[in-house]
């Protein structure tokens, strides 16, 4: 866990594993496709869990641009919101830019809805083929840059994560780096 203190207050980072359709938070994020076509990983078990209404809001709002999110009801999840992470084109990969504006995007979606809690999963690590500590290290440091400027109404963000191997990467990734910057600037603390 990473407590970050700025400018609008104090905002947390926490990396757990287990399923993200059960946290109960604000919103969720879904690692989705261009298309908002819910098929499998992360996907495929927000449309089981959460019920066909999140389909249907997806098929009226998609397609949209690659590295954009867009934000649906959650069904019957626990959250109040889905917030779909275009980081693939239906079919296709995940690139580091892509992964980088989907995640920024989400993090603004979830300001623009003033929520304060957020769950990732780890965002094309799955189908879209894209290397774990490469995924820790953009989404956290997506994640730590939007605290770090201070503006919006999220104050807890979560990675949860599917086994104790991607628990750890992600971990490793945050420990690291907020340790660093907590010697630099003595703003984060562990």
């Amino acid at each position: 866990m990473a407590k970050f203190t700025t400018a609008a207050g104090s905002h947390t980072v926490l990396v757990i594993t287990g399923d993200i359709t059960q946290m109960e938070v604000d919103g969720i994020v879904n690692a989705a496709n261009t298309d908002l076509v819910l098929g499998s990983g992360v996907a495929g078990a927000v449309r089981t869990r959460g019920g066909p209404t999140i389909q249907v809001e997806c098929d009226r709002i998609g397609p949209i641009p690659l590295g954009e999110a867009a934000v649906t009801g959650a069904g019957e999840l626990t959250a109040r919101y889905v917030i779909h992470a275009a980081g693939m084109r239906l079919g296709g990969s995940v690139s580091e830019q892509s992964l980088k504006e989907t995640t920024r995007s989400s993090l603004l979606r979830a300001d623009e809805l003033r929520i304060k809690s957020l769950a990732f999963p780890a965002i094309g690590t799955g189908v879209g083929g894209f290397p774990l500590k490469r995924c820790a290290e953009i989404m956290v440091d997506t994640v730590i840059d939007h605290f770090e400027k201070g503006v919006g109404s999220l104050e807890k963000v979560y990675f949860v994560l599917y086994d104790n191997d991607v628990y750890s990467i992600f971990n490793d990734y945050l420990t690291s780096v907020t340790s660093l910057n907590y010697q630099n600037k003595g703003q984060i603390s562990t």
